[in-house]
């Protein structure tokens, strides 16, 4: 981690995938039509099969730190997010449609899967890469609950009936057969396929980011919003990578949580957020300018902020 070499080594990877993704989508080699297959493929079968492969046996998640502080910061980060960035709301302009509730979500929600994920494959070890996805289980919720309540006025119970998907529950089932057998009992075969499947995830989920991100390039040069780009880019991209990295650095928890939050430190806002707000009544142009400017401006930042953050982050 010591070199800014090792860290571009990791990130620049990321970014030509989901570049490719980008391209396919252009030239028309990855239609619309497939998206809604493959998401569901994505979801339903490949990440669960790398959580699996990442999970079972993970010698991190023996500690009961590990498992049960992860969730909570996953959570509370973004409840800082959406704090912070929802009293600065007030410095953009009100567009109508809950623009500023909308600059607020997405601000606060960072790229919590496709983009950290390899990075920690990348930077650090399997025991990271475990405790990253017992880190997302709070995220995953905070994203429903904080999400519904901001955009839909929902309340907790309708929130709560998103979170029964199979990303969670393989989390939830894979901790649990940690209690009741090692590793090494189950099926060599069963092993190296979900090891096989698995791998398939994250070039895939790339990939579609990159699909995304072309369809909604229009919209983002359309949309204008210069203050909302810059204030959201701020936010996501300055002003909450150090806070996050305070809070590593002073936090009394594992090396693995640590170099986790690092990580979510450095990320642009997420991408999904985007569907979430054209379902639930926010409004799209102002999720289109905060994600897209931070995500461009990440190209940049990341790399910045996963060399030099180690010493904030107390990493070092």
């Amino acid at each position: 981690m010591s070199e800014l070499g090792t860290v571009l080594n990791a990130v620049v990877p990321v970014f030509l995938i989901v570049g490719g993704g980008f391209v396919m989508r252009r030239l028309d080699w990855l239609n619309a039509a497939a998206d809604a297959s493959l998401l569901r493929l994505t979801i339903n079968v490949l990440i669960p099969c790398l959580i699996f492969d990442s999970l079972l046996g993970n010698q991190a998640l023996t500690h009961a730190g590990n498992v049960i502080l992860p969730p909570l910061v996953g959570f509370l980060t973004v409840g800082l997010g959406i704090a912070v960035a929802r009293g600065c709301s007030r410095w953009i302009p009100d567009a109508g449609g809950g623009s500023r509730r909308t600059f607020a979500f997405c601000t606060a929600m960072y790229n919590y899967g496709y983009i950290p994920i390899p990075l920690a494959m990348g930077l650090f070890d399997r025991e990271t890469v475990g405790v990253l996805f017992v880190h997302n289980l709070g995220v995953e919720v905070a994203l429903w609950v904080f999400g519904l309540m901001l955009l839909a006025g929902a309340g907790l119970r309708t929130s709560g009936r998103r979170l029964l998907n199979a990303p969670l529950l393989t989390i939830a089932s894979t901790l649990l057969l940690n209690l009741i057998l090692p590793r090494d009992q189950f099926p060599t075969a069963v092993l190296n396929a979900a090891h096989l499947v698995g791998q398939c995830a994250i070039p895939v989920g790339m990939i579609l980011i990159g699909a995304t991100v072309a369809d909604h390039v229009a919209g983002f040069h359309s949309a204008g919003g210069a203050r909302t780009m810059a204030l959201g880019s701020l936010l996501r991209l300055a002003v909450l990578p150090v806070l996050f990295l305070l809070v590593a650095r002073w936090l009394p928890c594992s090396v693995e949580l640590k170099r986790v939050i690092l990580i979510q430190a450095a990320m642009p806002a997420a991408v999904f957020p985007i569907v979430m707000v054209r379902h639930y009544g926010g409004d799209p142009a102002t999720a289109l300018q905060v994600v897209m400017s931070t995500s461009i401006l990440s190209l940049v930042t990341i790399p910045l902020w996963l060399h030099f953050g180690v010493r904030l982050a107390g990493l070092q």
